[in-house]
């Protein structure tokens, strides 16, 4: 969302062009942190700058911040609903965008049938691949006269001058480019160290040309050029590919919509963004619900694997709640608006996603400040490794090629991409999966947590009450027992009253009169001329019913709410408990796998309830959980959680309520149930769509394989980058192959992250 206005602050997101590393990042981040009271976040990932800016700042005082640091900026329109409108995400879908640091350049887009397509590039625009392209064609014939003895005709070097010459200016000008905006504000970058070594190898070269030398490095300059080229270009379609999750999520939104007339008839077809809350739609057989909404009329099946990972479709009528970009697979649907636009669930989806991929962790922070020095460091130890050799004897040109090495080799690139590409891939497949983790922070957490609490109510179960057993008293039949309840329950919307009755599905039903509600007791009534009772034992006592020894016991006992049933032999006469029904909250299906999922992972878990001890215990048994905490408030909750941490132990806290909010803010990962409150769902760190505990599981495996890629990528990259260094002093390491390494080092870390794109 581009502005959100929160108090006296306000986020922007700005789309940033030009950036080419890590240390591009931190200078643009560090010039948008020196205008007053603004924080900001910098994604080389998604080329954008998530900014925290008071609401006196204006928007050109932070896009005039970032081009005083070298770079282009343009400010995000507000958030749309959908993919057509205009500037949809660019960040991710610039096809045509030739290199981080050649912005002039990339493809002009034009919007198509609701989508976006790449277009050819206007007159004096060149792609990056044709570039590419040319740089190898040219480079080819240069490599082969420089390497095999027998090609060389006299005059090659002066060939492979003019061959050279267009590869290295023309085909790396976005290059030299980068290279001559950032020296202007005395900045150095990757592009820095690129520009010095190709640059460097050509001038050489084509100084021992002209003077009547023999050993020259054209290419040297032409190879490493096209190496990085293709590098550059492997690299923006694969960030392309780690964006897809956020555009398919956006893609879910329909284009058009049939308003429904006032008999619920197909009424007139308008754009989708002119649906206003309250108005009235019609979903036809396999068509996109359009937003978020209640059904009015009709039943259908409704897919909304998208949303959910659930595969499953799940059966909506009247009075259920649907959601916008889901498909209603069969039958036709008369739905009421809710919400729409931005404040629709697909949006906020979409929103915190993207939230999530903007952000930054503390290990990618590092990553940037690193970087930061790391090539004017480089650039200090090329000129040392030169000054070495000539000190050694080896001579000029020795010392020339291994400098030219450091230099090429040493491009942090991929320490740049490490983090905010797996993080762009991973929170991008848990979208795809119903897991919503809002930032780097949430992935840091579960790699560290050791112990899971667990609320019971929604989470653990359903929080949908059942009917689990009846105990007879003597003489009683069971299907009178049920018919009695059930006639009595009927009256009322209590959960409990619900149970009840439609465990008497399908069996007839006596009339009712005199029907009374006992708040917190239970109901009475005259049933067949007959005075009738279901609830409490206080309310049994307060009838002056006689409760029998065996049915008192079982009352007392019950791990479950307790539901006695009686009635009078006559009338005028005093009643008798018949049965109790034992109601209870029901265990979800997946529950049981689930936590012992959690075990699986090496985590503690603990069943924390406001429920009875005795309840508590009978879920916790079923499911697996050996520690139970009951008869905990809200504020108990939070206590507990505190107090688990005072143990030193690092606590996830999974719940769904308003009750459990405040719980949630406290643990250190907190995970909200996607059946919950808002409130619960503001609170957390991971949002789980679907209804499932197994969700929760998926979530923290998820966050650990992010955190384990991020950490690969960090590896690979500085320790590749630190080893390779000597090597490329000492001379054991040619420029040739200095550039076909670096580019791969990029390439790796980015192919490395898209392995996220199959978790399961």
């Amino acid at each position: 969302m581009s502005h959100t206005v929160q108090d006296d602050r306000r986020d922007v997101v700005l789309e940033i062009q030009g950036m080419t590393c890590a240390s591009c990042v931190a200078r643009v981040e560090k010039r948008l942190q020196l205008v007053p009271g603004v924080d900001a976040a910098v994604n080389l990932a998604t080329e954008s700058a998530k900014v925290q800016a008071p609401a006196g700042i204006a928007d050109e005082a932070l896009v005039e911040a970032v081009r005083s640091a070298g770079y282009d900026a343009t400010v995000r329109q507000a958030a749309r609903p959908h993919a057509h409108d205009a500037g949809d995400h660019a960040h991710a879908d610039r096809g045509a965008h030739e290199a981080h640091g050649a912005h002039e350049e990339h493809g002009a887009h034009e919007e198509h049938g609701g989508h976006v397509h790449d277009v050819e590039d206007a007159p004096g625009e060149t792609p990056l691949r044709i570039r590419l392209i040319v740089a190898a064609a040219l480079s080819v014939p240069i490599l082969l006269i420089s390497m095999i003895m027998p090609l060389q005709f006299p005059g090659w070097q002066w060939a492979s001058l003019a061959l050279s010459l267009p590869v290295v200016l023309w085909a790396g000008w976005p290059f030299h480019r980068a290279t001559l905006r950032n020296a202007r504000h005395g900045a150095a970058t990757m592009d820095t160290l690129i520009t010095l070594g190709t640059m460097a190898a050509l001038l050489w070269s084509a100084w021992v040309t002209i003077t009547g030398g023999m050993h020259v490095y054209f290419e040297v300059a032409a190879v490493v050029t096209t190496f990085l080229l293709l590098g550059r270009l492997i690299e923006q379609r694969s960030k392309r590919r780690a964006g897809a999750a956020l555009r398919a999520l956006i893609d879910l939104g329909a284009r058009e919509v049939v308003l429904a007339d006032a008999d619920g008839r197909d009424g007139t077809t308008v754009p989708v963004d002119r649906l206003q809350p309250r108005d009235r739609f019609v979903v036809r057989p396999g068509g996109t619900i359009a937003t978020d909404g209640v059904v009015e009329h009709g039943e259908a099946a409704v897919d909304a694997s998208m949303l959910t990972g659930e595969f499953v479709p799940v059966a909506v009528g009247p009075g259920a709640v649907v959601t916008g970009g889901t498909i209603a697979t069969d039958g036709r649907l008369v739905v009421r608006a809710t919400a729409v636009g931005p404040d629709t669930r697909l949006a906020r989806i979409a929103a915190l996603v993207e939230d999530a991929q903007a952000g930054k962790s503390r290990i990618q922070r590092l990553a940037d400040r690193i970087s930061g020095v790391f090539v004017p460091v480089v650039i200090g130890l090329a000129l040392l490794t030169l000054v070495g050799w000539l000190i050694a004897g080896q001579g000029l040109e020795a010392g020339f090629i291994a400098a030219v090495a450091v230099l090429i080799i040493a491009c942090p690139c991929a320490l740049g991409l490490a983090t905010p590409v797996a993080i762009l891939v991973g929170t991008g497949r848990g979208a795809q999966r119903g897991i919503l983790i809002t930032g780097p922070e949430a992935i840091e957490s579960a790699g560290r947590i050791d112990t899971v609490v667990l609320d019971k109510t929604g989470t653990v179960t359903s929080g949908r009450m059942s009917v689990h057993d009846v105990a007879l008293g003597r003489g009683a039949d069971h299907d009178e027992v049920l018919r009695v309840a059930a006639a009595l329950e009927s009256g009322s919307e209590h959960p409990i009253a619900r149970a009840v009755t439609a465990a008497a599905e399908g069996l007839e039903l006596p009339a009712v009169s005199g029907f009374r509600s006992h708040a917190g007791h239970g109901v009475t009534g005259t049933v067949a001329g007959r005075d009738a009772f279901a609830g409490s034992l206080a309310l049994a006592a307060g009838r002056g019913a006689r409760v029998p020894d065996e049915l008192a016991a079982v009352a007392r006992d019950a791990a479950a709410t307790v539901v006695i049933v009686g009635w009078a032999s006559a009338a005028g006469m005093s009643a008798t408990a018949r049965a109790v029904i034992l109601v209870a909250d029901t265990v979800r299906d997946d529950s049981p796998a689930a936590i012992a999922g959690l075990r699986d992972l090496g985590l503690d878990v603990v069943l924390l309830t406001g429920d009875g001890e005795g309840v508590a215990r009978a879920v916790a048994d079923e499911v697996g959980i050996r520690t139970v905490i009951a008869g905990v408030s809200p504020e108990g909750k939070v206590a507990e959680i505190r107090r688990l941490q005072g143990e030193g132990r690092r606590v996830a806290m999974v719940g769904d309520g308003v009750n459990d909010a405040a719980a949630l803010a406290t643990a250190d990962l907190g995970i909200a149930m996607g059946g919950g409150t808002d409130a619960a769902m503001h609170a957390s760190d991971i949002t789980l769509v679907r209804e499932s505990l197994a969700a929760a599981v998926d979530g923290v495996r998820l966050s650990r394989r992010v955190l384990a890629i991020i950490r690969g990528n960090l590896f690979w990259a500085f320790g590749y980058n630190v080893a390779a260094i000597p090597l490329a002093a000492l001379g054991l390491l040619t420029p040739m192959i200095a550039g076909a390494a670096m580019a791969f080092s990029s390439v790796f870390v980015v192919l490395n992250s898209l392995r996220l794109r199959t978790f399961r």
